[in-house]
Parts: structure tokens; C-alpha cells; sequence
């Protein structure tokens, strides 16, 4: 019922049309068209609805930010229907939250859907720790550089996707990278650039920092900024990223 995608509105055509096009010059032009349909008239959420599962059962879409609005908007359709469809095919969000030692990934999902920032950089920082005392067989609450390169590609991943998903691409560690990477890896640079330096002046947690989507991109997650940068350099290296 919902996967059928032959009798959209014009502009859930077009927005289907567009949807197949990766041109990131047209992200605003997606939005601004999501934003339209979804307000225009209620009776279209379940065509939107239509296109993301149309999209999120076609094994060749790799699904994106502009999914994840899609996503959160019709979540807070007031549709029994809708939420109920939501709750079937996405019980676990919108990103496929892969872990090699079992850990739940769904609590931050949860979090950064509602855009609790800080609450997730918290439990970004949590889960990282529970990762490692899993791996290295140890109970301490905070993440040695040398425990990086022993973490698994596929929690790494989800991490990185669930704060790149649900924050339109602002934020998320291989965003970090990018810059750095950008900023000629001098990690001068590369703190203004990202905001945890401000006039040269560093950050103090947490009112220094934007705990919202007016961050400067990279702001965010910053859970590991307070302990120098040789967790993060170790990030950076991994081949997740």
C-alpha cells in the first residue's frame, strides 16, 4: 500500500524526481518542497510516507539526510495510520544501527531525532566507553587514544551516521575529519573552524558550546575535546573514517 509511488501529487513527483538526483546543490530546493507537501495538505504525509519506503526498500538508495527529514517530520504527524507505519518499518529509526559486541544504539537515536544534543554527546561518550570495556576486558569511564584502533568499523559507522543523518550532515566525526583534513590537519585551525575555540580562546564545557543546529559545522560530537587531541587523532585515523 504504502511502497506504491504511480499516483503521487505533481509535487511529490517532482520530489521524487529529485530525491534520485545527488546533486548536493539541490538539498535546499529538496527541503524547501518537503516543507510544502508535508504543510500543503495533510492527506499527502502518507505519499511522503510512500516515497521513503519506496526509497528505503530499494536496495541500490543509500538513504541520507533528506530521508531523515522526511522521517522526522512524519513522525510527528498527527496520523494513527502514519505513526502507526512509522513504528512497523522503522523500529529502530531511520539508520541501520549495526554493533559487533551488541550494544544499543537506540537510545541515541531517540535523542538526536529530538535534537537533545548535549544529552546525546553524553551518551555518545557512555557507549564509546561501554564499547571499550567490552573490547579490553576493563572498567574505567573514560577512552584511552590506544583503545580506538580496536573498535569496530560498524559501531563506528552508526555513530557516525545517526549524527550525520539526524542533524542534516552538520554534524558527526567524518565531518570532523573533513575539516581537519581541510584545515591542513593543524589542529589550530581546525578548532576555530568547528567553534571549540573562540578569539583564540578555548571553549568551556558545556556553556561555551552550541548545543543546536546554529553550531558551526563539526561542532558536534565534542565528548572527547576535553582530554587533548590524541583521541580524536586516533578517530581520524581509523578506517571507519
Amino acid at each position: 500500500m504504502f511502497k506504491n509511488v504511480e499516483n503521487l501529487d505533481d509535487d511529490c513527483k517532482e520530489l521524487l524526481d529529485l530525491l534520485n538526483k545527488s546533486d548536493l546543490n539541490l538539498s535546499e530546493q529538496k527541503i524547501n518542497l518537503i516543507n510544502k507537501i508535508y504543510h500543503k495538505d495533510k492527506g499527502l504525509h502518507h505519499q511522503l510516507l510512500s516515497i521513503l519506503l519506496y526509497r528505503y526498500y530499494d536496495s541500490n538508495t543509500v538513504l541520507g539526510t533528506i530521508d531523515s527529514f522526511v522521517f522526522e517530520l512524519l513522525g510527528n504527524s498527527d496520523s494513527p495510520i502514519i505513526n502507526d507505519e512509522i513504528s512497523k518499518h522503522f523500529p529502530q529509526g531511520i539508520v541501520n544501527l549495526r554493533s559487533e559486541y551488541g550494544i544499543d544504539y537506540l537510545p541515541l537515536q531517540k535523542l538526536l531525532v529530538t535534537k537533545s544534543f548535549q544529552e546525546a554527546d553524553t551518551l555518545t561518550h557512555l557507549l564509546l566507553c561501554q564499547l571499550s570495556q567490552i573490547i579490553g576486558n576493563h572498567t574505567r569511564q573514560w577512552l584511552y587514544f590506544t583503545d580506538i584502533n580496536r573498535f569496530p568499523c560498524a559501531d563506528l559507522h552508526t555513530i557516525d551516521q545517526l549524527w550525520q543523518i539526524h542533524s542534516g550532515g552538520l554534524f558527526g566525526l567524518s565531518v570532523q575529519k573533513r575539516i581537519w583534513l581541510s584545515s591542513g590537519s593543524d589542529w589550530e585551525i581546525f578548532w576555530s573552524k568547528i567553534g571549540w575555540k573562540v578569539d583564540n580562546v578555548n571553549c568551556r564545557y558545556p556553556q561555551g558550546f552550541v548545543w543546536n543546529i546554529n553550531a558551526p559545522e563539526g561542532h558536534l560530537p565534542l565528548f572527547n575535546q576535553l582530554r587533548g587531541v590524541q583521541v580524536l587523532a586516533a578517530l581520524f585515523e581509523h578506517p571507519a573514517f
